[in-house]
């Protein structure tokens, strides 16, 4: 019963999960690769891009999130196996911000849903401001919520979409549920 909301657009045009203050929303370089038509973008041009892709993606978002009781947020990104040339042992990163509920019943619950090597903000945490998302849209609002990051080894394949799909599902809602029983328990 998920409600997707998706940005729609590369996140080398625009990173919706950045704000229009950041470099990296719109990034110059992508690892050791130039971003041709992001080099020397002026103030306006970074403008009218927040104006396009980010504003939308944000309102959108934020009505989502108003109209559905009780909204969880879960954020679903990917990641490269290797990042300057160092291999990423970790493959699936459950990030959080200052609210870590969710990320926390998920990481007690990761035996039993994923044979994989599955860590604590990583590869990248709140101190690479990649939770803009978490903060601007649950943290303020006390909201669940949690950052999944699956290394994209992982997901190349439908198969494998699928399969990684349903083990994140499953996973959540086995999370949420032990969160509403301690919950109700108090």
């Amino acid at each position: 019963d998920a409600i997707l909301v998706a940005s729609g657009v590369s996140r080398l045009i625009y990173d919706c999960n950045r704000p229009p203050t950041s470099v990296d929303a719109m990034p110059a370089q992508s690892e050791t690769i130039k971003v041709p038509g992001n080099v020397g973008l002026t103030a306006e041009q970074r403008l009218e891009r927040a104006n396009r892709y980010y504003e939308p993606f944000r309102n959108h978002l934020s009505r989502q999130i108003a109209s559905t009781p009780d909204a969880v947020i879960v954020t679903v990104h990917s990641f490269t196996p290797s990042y300057h040339g160092a291999a990423r042992t970790v493959e699936i990163g459950i990030l959080h911000d200052t609210d870590t509920r969710l990320a926390d019943a998920m990481l007690q619950l990761a035996p039993a849903h994923m044979d994989a090597n599955v860590q604590r903000n990583a590869p990248y945490g709140p101190e690479h401001g990649v939770t803009h998302t978490l903060k601007e849209h649950a943290i303020k609002a006390g909201l669940l919520n949690v950052m999944i990051e699956v290394r994209n080894d992982l997901i190349q394949t439908g198969e494998q979409q699928d399969t990684m799909a349903n083990v994140l599902a499953n996973w959540l809602l086995e999370s949420l549920a032990k969160l509403q029983s301690v919950k109700g328990a108090q």
